[in-house]
């Protein structure tokens, strides 16, 4: 989440008009993410997520994020849900921007999490898949092989270098050695594709939902897993926690078993997904504009995690225990 658009108490008011939300009471930014900007709006019924819609979201993959929340819930998983204004209308306009007013989810995030809560979003990771099947959009993930390969011919090897010396051949050799190996037999369907801690919610120990579904699409549902590895199991030093991998695999086979084809590709899966947040960041590192109430994340993190991922063989690797 961040800030991007800036509204008035005004703008704010006339947007909630046409919902049965009451009146407003307050609202105010919320600074984390770099994706969308996002507002903390309190009426006289109760706190909402005020959402509008920037850079990377196409406006017509809105009314499959929206309907995805929606049937997500509708299924048993514990999510936001967009509500419908006055005309039944999900889907509004605030300030030159497509907007949309969300539940809000009680609950706080893991700054850091213990293998207790790796098994947990684990097996939310597995229900969230199921939870899927039966959904009647499909998005194709713009954020797969082929995305990262047109992201990276966007970001000059000169700018990229500035980031780290020689990152962008790294990036490039890393990239050709993806193609060569990418699975495209695995099971696939919905996938949250960016299930990090801050958006996963806890009360206490409790998982209480997940929030943040702007790049969900249809993709390999292990893929969806090796998102989760590189953003839960990692500690601070960059060094891979065995304990939370675990965990986290032993979680999500509670739900949904893993095939033995899912389970080769697992080390594969693992470096892709790290060099698609490589990418990202490096181009959020390099144009984030000035101003903007959003501190981009730094690229080099997830490069650390890719070097993990190049020395893993199986599995195992990651503490999975048949």
């Amino acid at each position: 989440m961040a800030v991007y658009t800036e509204v008035s108490d005004s703008d704010v008011a006339r947007f909630l008009s046409d919902y049965d939300v009451g009146t407003l009471q307050s609202f105010r930014g919320i600074a984390e993410g770099v994706e969308n900007t996002n507002y903390m709006v309190h009426t006289t019924t109760g706190p909402f997520i005020l959402t509008l819609y920037e850079k990377r979201v196409s406006g017509g993959d809105l009314p499959f994020f929206l309907g995805l929340m929606e049937h997500l819930a509708n299924n048993g998983l514990s999510c936001p849900v967009p509500l419908r204004n006055k005309n039944g209308d999900s889907l509004s306009t605030l300030a030159n921007r497509s907007a949309a007013l969300v539940t809000f989810l009680e609950g706080f995030w893991l700054r850091a999490p213990a293998p207790r809560h790796c098994h947990t979003v684990g097996e939310a990771l597995g229900r969230l898949h199921l939870a899927g099947s039966g959904f009647d959009m499909e998005r194709p993930n713009a954020l797969g092989l082929d995305g990262w390969k047109q992201l990276f011919e966007t970001l000059p090897t000169a700018e990229v270098d500035t980031i780290q010396s020689g990152l962008g051949e790294t990036i490039a050799t890393e990239l050709e050695a993806l193609s060569s190996q990418w699975p495209d037999n695995l099971e696939s369907g919905i996938i949250h594709a960016d299930l990090f801690p801050d958006n996963v919610f806890f009360l206490k120990d409790d998982l209480s939902g997940l929030i943040d579904f702007y790049f969900a699409c249809n993709d390999a549902f292990a893929y969806d897993l090796a998102i989760c590895l590189n953003a839960w199991c990692f500690e601070q030093d960059f060094s891979f926690n065995i304990t939370k991998g675990q965990a986290l695999l032993s979680g999500y086979e509670k739900a949904r078993k893993l095939s033995n084809d899912e389970k080769a590709a697992l080390p594969t899966l693992a470096r892709g997904a790290a060099m698609r947040f490589l990418l990202t960041r490096c181009t959020d590192w390099l144009s984030t504009p000035p101003g903007a109430l959003v501190k981009p994340h730094n690229p080099m993190d997830y490069l650390r995690r890719l070097r993990f991922h190049q020395t893993a063989e199986t599995i195992r690797d990651y503490g999975y225990k048949a």
